[in-house]
């Protein structure tokens, strides 16, 4: 039986998507070779990879705006580096709303001055800073779109002149936005997007080549874009995948049409979180994420059967991040609705059981 798939990450992936790159491994549309045994220059991956790019920029609304989209490696954590690599002089600011700020926050002061701009801390990052101001004279500004450990996400970002850098890792394509306030945005294919093993990075090609510093090759979103995200050998079978799931996202509606039914699933869970004694959320509710919902158990004597309920009905994946515990359910662009409904269902029969 095909589980509901409510994993943090790697993620669920639409069935069709699943399919055709299973096929794609044994052979590549007829050519008689394997996706992952092809020549990455070969004319067949180029495609691949030129469409993959393409797409990303297209679903944006960022293609003809002067941004590149790359294709890279290292994961999200390389980006931390990366992004201070090439923008870093003097002085950058942090809002940290959680782990990935704070581990991004780190590589950042090996390069300069870091300002912490606002954070939640205090309160364990069960919600989004606001009314903080931007000092003026920042390389850039750094923000983490979706928090997936602790459950929220930032639903306005601020208006500012100092470059924006945003990590949304785990809610990219899952809602509108104008993607143009953004200079650079990254995000690890595992969340949202694809397989483990490559980041989108789409950069605003004009904020680059203005450090001081030598940049390495392989770290040096110059390179990457002069190469065409083809510096080294790339990783061929999650672009691949990567590519199939933002066509099946472009041919669904975009994220018009994706926004709709992601709201849909966040408010079937949070309408039983709040209505369901049982059970309490995590996250401030101005700031509760759609796409990780993080809530507790109030009666612990009830876990052991709630767990038991879950596993029987096939639910996969929601227990939460040790620095929060209790529960989280992701429900990223590919989990149907029907998934939702099962868990829902199951809490709700848990309050009568109660």
């Amino acid at each position: 039986m095909k589980k509901h798939n409510f994993s943090a990450g790697p993620c669920i992936l639409p069935d069709s998507v699943m399919k055709k790159a299973a096929e794609a491994v044994i052979e590549l549309d007829g050519s008689g070779l394997s996706l992952i045994e092809i020549s990455h220059r070969s004319a067949a991956f180029v495609q691949i990879m030129e469409n993959a790019r393409t797409l990303a920029l297209e679903l944006l609304g960022l293609d003809g705006k002067g941004y590149q989209a790359l294709f890279l490696q290292g994961g999200a954590s390389s980006q931390f580096l990366n992004v201070a690599y090439n923008l870093l002089e003097t002085k950058a600011g942090y809002i940290n709303t959680g782990t990935w700020s704070l581990k991004a926050i780190k590589e950042a002061k090996l390069f300069g001055e870091i300002v912490e701009v606002a954070s939640s801390q205090e309160d364990n990052f069960n919600y989004i800073p606001k009314g903080y101001s931007i000092p003026t004279d920042l390389d850039y500004l750094h923000l983490t779109s979706n928090n997936t450990i602790f459950g929220t996400q930032i639903k306005e970002f601020p208006t500012t002149d100092v470059p924006l850098v945003c990590d949304m890792s785990s809610d990219i394509f899952s809602r509108r936005l104008d993607f143009s306030m953004f200079d650079i945005i990254y995000a690890g294919a595992q969340k949202n997007m694809g397989p483990a093993g490559t980041t989108l990075v789409v950069v605003k090609e004009d904020l680059l080549g203005k450090v001081s510093r030598k940049i390495p090759s392989m770290l040096d979103y110059k390179v990457h874009i002069g190469k065409d995200s083809m510096f080294n050998t790339p990783p061929v079978f999650a672009v691949y995948v990567s590519m199939l799931t933002m066509q099946w996202l472009k041919d669904l509606g975009g994220i018009a049409a994706i926004e709709e039914v992601n709201e849909k699933k966040a408010n079937l869970i949070y309408s039983e979180i709040e209505l369901n004694p049982v059970f309490s959320g995590f996250a401030a509710k101005e700031d509760r994420s759609n796409m990780n919902a993080t809530f507790n158990i109030t009666d612990d004597t009830l876990k052991e059967t709630f767990d038991e309920m879950c596993k029987e009905a096939g639910i996969n994946g929601i227990n939460g991040h040790r620095s929060v515990g209790g529960y989280r359910a992701s429900m990223y662009n590919a989990l149907p609705l029907e998934s939702v409904g099962v868990l829902v269902d199951i809490m709700s029969e848990l309050e009568r059981k109660g």
